[in-house]
């Protein structure tokens, strides 16, 4: 199947294709991003194709405002090095670039997280005993505790949800907004984007359901965290991708469908 023949075959948008634009829809022109691979990339990449054309990316290999031309398959990959500003160490990136404050945007993925942003990496269960450990920190705490805003794409489970993580790896609002200042933090998370709604979270550091997507109902959403969660006053329905964001995904950002399980 040619990309064409992809994108001729299915004119909807699927869950992942909406989080990645819903996810370009919260970057800016002028931020710099430290960023991955995956769809955190994908959405970075549609907004500098779209309204942001001066978005600056710095990947976690130490790479500056790289310009790929073909999709990298991880923070190594060579393809990486094609158009940046600069290639420094990864010491150097996280130091100069996220402790130093200079990095706008975070984003970050985890097996958990709660209702105050607080997400889990490391394990599920007890930490001595864990049911499961899980690959830990990498950059995570530091992009959590030193970019501007973090936003974080996670499918929508009650397991993923719970009121309160089971180890908090990377912090978000710990006790409440106050609480993260008290341990001299910066920033905090700003928006989670799920495959059932986005939310946002409160001036006490809660989160709440600022938007549904489409064809979801309040009481799904419910169903898949693990609090009582509440909605904003005037909940709307998400914006959903546009052609042009459909065509630019499927036929030049991930033409094969390895992060967003389309192509052949």
């Amino acid at each position: 199947m040619s990309d064409s023949d992809y994108a001729d075959t299915d004119p909807e948008y699927t869950d992942t294709e909406l989080m990645i634009t819903r996810a370009a829809l919260e970057l800016r022109n002028d931020d710099t991003v430290l960023v991955g691979v995956g769809v955190p990339n994908l959405a970075c990449n549609l907004a500098k194709q779209t309204h942001a054309p001066d978005l600056e990316m710095v990947y976690e290999s130490g790479t500056v405002d790289s310009d790929p031309d073909a999709l990298p398959l991880s923070i190594g990959d060579p393809v990486l090095a094609t158009g940046a500003r600069s290639i420094v160490p990864m010491y150097e990136g996280f130091g100069r670039y996220l402790q130093a404050g200079r990095i706008d945007v975070g984003f970050l993925g985890g097996a958990q997280i709660d209702k105050r942003g607080n997400i889990n990496s490391t394990v599920i269960g007890d930490y001595d005993d864990p049911k499961v450990r899980l690959p830990g920190s990498g950059g995570a705490c530091e992009i959590a505790s030193n970019a501007k805003r973090t936003l974080v794409i996670a499918p929508h489970q009650a397991r993923r949800f719970p009121e309160e993580v089971d180890f908090v790896t990377s912090p978000g609002y710990v006790g409440g907004r106050e609480g993260r200042e008290d341990l001299g933090l910066r920033g905090g998370p700003e928006t989670v984007i799920t495959d059932k709604a986005v939310m946002e979270f409160d001036e006490s550091g809660e989160m709440y359901v600022e938007t549904l997507h489409p064809g979801v109902t309040r009481e799904e959403v419910q169903e898949a965290t693990g609090w009582e969660l509440r909605f904003a006053d005037d909940v709307t329905e998400t914006s959903t991708p546009d052609e042009d964001e459909i065509r630019l995904i499927r036929e030049e950002l991930d033409p094969d469908g390895i992060y967003t399980g389309g192509g052949d």
